[in-house]
């Protein structure tokens, strides 16, 4: 009896940590001493005394950023490493810009779920679930105003397929959501993913994956 009841109790205890996290903030803020080299999982904090009102702030979102580049976007990335004092609050910004058939290519945020709405223009946009083999795809075409949402961690895009500019504002969940482009990620990884294990993957010769793998995988996110 008293081996069951020491049985129950720890695995009540375990029970309570796995489910129990903090409900609000342990302090005001906490703003990320980027110049610091302790690590961390995120930022230490700098001495709250020394806190100023430019680590809360950011300035020029409403400029458009250039678009002549292959993809025809620009992602301009407001986190943790723009604001300091977005550390440990859990959120971020961007904004995207888009040349007519502009494209975000497909990509993923491994830690922060996404919110975006259109400023400007029509968006054509998407996410595919991780449901194999079934990969469903949901998609919609966005105009000014309109709000759609991509889970975290899920494979995603943005197209412009008008003939005018489109702008967005997207909200992330995290200070530092992290983005990884899928084209980017497996055929210009360095040191390159063997073309053997590439070809054998995407039922492709080898040839053409070694041209893919020759190709500049440019980079729009600033």
């Amino acid at each position: 009896m008293a081996a069951r009841f020491l049985f129950l109790a720890l695995l009540a205890l375990a029970s309570s940590h796995a489910i129990a996290s903090d409900p609000s903030q342990l302090q005001d803020f906490c703003v990320a001493d980027l110049k610091s080299d302790v690590l961390v999982n995120g930022f230490v904090c700098k001495d709250p005394k020394l806190a100023k009102a430019e680590d809360f702030f950011f300035s020029g979102l409403d400029k458009p950023r250039g678009t002549g580049n292959k993809l025809g976007s620009n992602v301009t990335q407001v986190n943790v490493n723009q604001i300091p004092g977005l550390n440990t609050l859990g959120i971020s910004l961007a904004r995207l810009d888009f040349a007519p058939y502009g494209v975000n290519p497909p990509h993923i945020h491994p830690r922060g779920t996404e919110i975006l709405t259109v400023l400007e223009g029509t968006l054509h946009v998407g996410f595919v679930t991780s449901n194999n083999p079934n990969n469903q795809l949901f998609t919609k075409v966005l105009n000014k105003g309109d709000v759609f949402v991509f889970p975290q961690g899920l494979i995603h895009f943005q197209f412009n397929y008008g003939k005018t500019n489109a702008v967005a504002i997207a909200g992330l969940s995290s200070q530092n959501p992290g983005v990884i482009t899928i084209a980017n990620a497996v055929f210009g990884a360095k040191p390159p993913i063997s073309d053997y294990v590439l070809a054998k993957a995407f039922q492709l010769d080898k040839k053409t994956v070694d041209w893919l793998q020759a190709q500049f995988w440019m980079d729009n996110n600033n």
